[in-house]
């Protein structure tokens, strides 16, 4: 049964520091890219970052990238997404997902939330000022 669980979100200050988890099960995690993607009140999902199946690349939104980093460990079948100096507009419910396409077979471009088949039920992060 594939399977992907977030966990780690919750409430921090403005400046903080959060480290988010998503634990994936039933399926081969190795040779997929994974990917974060948030959703804020009243808005639609957006990306946040991405890695490769190699774990040698990643992306990032542009809202992000300098204080947040992806990173993966097999052996757990597990993706992190740690997020430092955080910000009100950070507050969202965050959802782990895996691309559509193994490896490398799909080149569009990695921010699209289509392109992942399958999704956690999120974690809520909320960053108070």
């Amino acid at each position: 049964q594939v399977q992907l669980v977030e966990s780690g979100g919750g409430l921090v200050q403005a400046g903080g520091s959060l480290r988010l988890s998503c634990a994936a099960s039933g399926w081969t995690f190795s040779i997929y890219t994974m990917g974060w993607f948030r959703q804020p009140p009243g808005k639609e999902r957006e990306f946040v970052a991405a890695i490769t199946w190699s774990g040698s690349s990643t992306d990032y939104a542009d809202s992000v990238k300098g204080r947040s980093t992806i990173s993966r460990d097999d052996a757990k079948n597990t993706v992190y997404l740690q997020m430092n100096s955080l910000k009100p507009e950070d507050t969202a419910v965050y959802y782990c997902a895996r691309r559509r396409a193994p490896y490398y077979s799909d080149p569009t471009p990695w921010n699209l939330p289509d392109k992942y088949n399958y999704w956690g039920k999120g974690t809520q992060v909320t960053v108070a000022s």
